[in-house]
């Protein structure tokens, strides 16, 4: 696969371009994908939010988010301050489906002014983008690709992927 621009993020709601900015250089150390900043930002996504979770769903943001997908992006990341849900779940950190090529990330539960906020934010993001680029679910706690449904398991991972993701990442990247 070509390197270029391959990863458009997207501010969904009052996520200030600075905070995306941020998530570039993260994403493209660890995937070395192209990341870039789209044109058109998403406003608050009223057409997802739950009433009786006092949520958004995140399934529909990732619709949304592909009727603005630039034409040369491989895929699109939204991020978000609001607070999301899938049906099974009391809340995630964000959701990508490989198929749509569609992911997006919540900074609701993991955003601050603090080092660890930062780290936080940046793991979940580059976390969501290698299931875009096609990386599952590791085994191991300390991969970036391992699952985290609790802060402490979202600190237990490292800022890099283990040995195993890595390398699945280069035969997924000579494909």
């Amino acid at each position: 696969m070509a390197a270029g621009k391959e990863l458009q993020l997207v501010a969904v709601g009052s996520v200030p371009a600075a905070a995306l900015r941020d998530l570039e250089a993260s994403i493209q150390q660890v995937l070395t994908i192209g990341t870039y900043l789209g044109k058109v930002n998403l406003g608050t996504p009223s057409y997802a939010f739950n009433k009786d979770r006092n949520q958004y769903h995140t399934t529909a943001i990732m619709r949304r988010l592909l009727t603005i997908k630039d034409p040369g992006a491989t895929h699109v990341m939204g991020v978000t301050d609001g607070d999301l849900f899938t049906p099974d779940t009391p809340f995630v950190f964000g959701e990508a489906d490989r198929d749509s090529h569609v992911a997006v990330l919540s900074l609701f539960r993991i955003k601050g002014e603090s080092e660890t906020a930062r780290r936080r934010i940046y793991v979940e993001a580059v976390h969501q983008a290698g299931h875009l680029v096609g990386l599952s679910y590791c085994e191991d706690p300390r991969c970036i690709m391992s699952l985290a449904t609790s802060l402490a398991e979202a600190d237990r991972r490292q800022m890099q992927l283990c040995n195993n993701c890595r390398n699945e990442l280069v035969r997924i990247r000579r494909v």
